[in-house]
């Protein structure tokens, strides 16, 4: 049952939660894409995890700035260290420290910028039988810091070289195999050998379904039993209608069901807001239920855990089949063969789609006009249409004329 706890006790608890400067201390999104930078190659060996108060961090950041410019005396660009294969590294690295989900929307967009080819499809493909090395919070038992004195990013290659590109050049001139070939595991309750795995397959699933036609993602680490579940949906059409009756006592829902939000998207919710762990209703709370399946077409802070399907794309606000779901329409979530299927038939989606009208965006004008007019959807980044593509050095300018 749930402890009441006062006021006071929660301030207390609220204040003791970061004690340091620096980034969360669990495998959030920041930390997830320190992680991931540093196996892009784009930041020096071992620096990804250094926690902010360590004079190492110190050091890394004044290495890190004689290095830049070493850079560019050398004419290395980023370019050359972006590779299509740099990217597939940093899907397998993120897959084996149970990464946040964002970092899918980061890593694309970099590739968009840089013009790589990369698509969602990817990191399912790349990110499968790939070992959950790092015993980390919110799935594991330690903390950031932890993982950093256990051997960091170092340590996770060190057991992962088989499956990665060696010989990638990093932003210090020299391979992959150069840079970690000393690495090594220090305790083995935090980061375990990959023959120890925690989980055998622990990348990221990623679902295709009429209810997801261009794919929604869901990370592996969660309730077991809920990874293949069919059930009625408990439908909120938005986050406000999601506030007004979540508490509700009358609400009719059961641990079974399935939630439904919809509205949160790059363009529903403008800017894709972090409500996609949308909190259980307040009566099953009180019950003792931890955990429920949540579809949204949102996103999450990487310190959430839960059975919770994301970046559901196309968005309902653009008319996806998430746009259609009724109260009580039959789901099912099919994770083993990755799958998300609203069990409606083509007929009826085809009569709903008929009477589905867009939600009203008031925004006539400013960065959120602008913002809504040309934000990609979730399975291509989320960025904006016009910032694919590199951006050069030089801009050609013609001669006035005589």
């Amino acid at each position: 049952m749930p402890v009441i706890i006062s006021q006071s006790m929660f301030d207390e608890a609220e204040n003791s939660m970061s004690r340091s400067p620096g980034a969360c201390n669990t495998m959030g999104t920041a930390s997830t894409l320190d992680c991931m930078v540093e196996a892009l190659g784009m930041s020096l060996p071992g620096a990804a995890a250094i926690p902010a108060v360590d004079a190492s961090r110190r050091r890394a950041a004044r290495l890190s700035g004689r290095r830049i410019v070493g850079m560019v005396q050398e004419e290395l660009r980023m370019s050359q260290i972006l590779t299509r294969d740099a990217f597939e590294n940093a899907i397998i690295v993120n897959a084996a420290i149970g990464r946040s989900t964002k970092f899918i929307l980061h890593l694309l967009a970099i590739a968009g910028r840089i013009e790589v080819p990369l698509t969602l499809s990817d990191f399912d493909v790349l990110s499968q039988n790939i070992p959950l090395l790092a015993n980390l919070k919110p799935s594991g038992e330690f903390l950031m810091e932890d993982f950093y004195y256990a051997g960091g990013i170092p340590a996770v290659i060190s057991q992962l070289r088989h499956k990665l590109h060696d010989n990638v050049i990093q932003c210090n001139g020299k391979t992959l195999s150069e840079n970690y070939v000393d690495a090594s595991i220090f305790n083995p309750l935090v980061i375990v050998p990959a023959e120890q795995a925690l989980i055998k397959d622990a990348g990221t699933i990623v679902l295709r379904g009429n209810l997801c036609t261009d794919g929604a993602v869901i990370k592996p680490t969660t309730t077991p039993a809920l990874l293949n579940h069919q059930a009625r949906a408990v439908v909120f059409e938005n986050i406000e209608n999601y506030n007004q009756r979540i508490n509700d006592p009358q609400l009719d829902v059961t641990p079974d069901d399935i939630l439904v939000l919809k509205g949160t998207g790059p363009r529903g919710y403008p800017g894709m807001p972090e409500v996609g762990n949308f909190g259980m209703p307040l009566k099953l709370v009180q019950q003792g239920v931890r955990d429920m399946i949540r579809i949204s077409d949102g996103r999450m802070s990487g310190t959430a855990f839960g059975t919770i399907v994301l970046h559901v794309s196309p968005e309902a606000t653009v008319g996806g089949t998430l746009a259609l779901v009724r109260n009580s329409d039959i789901i099912e979530l099919n994770c083993h063969e990755r799958r998300l299927t609203l069990n409606v038939s083509e007929e009826e989606l085809a009569r709903r789609k008929e009477q589905w009208r867009p939600p009203l965006l008031d925004y006539p004008r400013g960065y959120t006009h602008l913002y809504i007019q040309s934000v990609e959807q979730a399975h291509t980044s989320a960025d904006l249409n016009f910032l694919p593509g590199k951006s050069g050095g030089h801009i050609q300018r013609e001669p006035h004329p005589e």
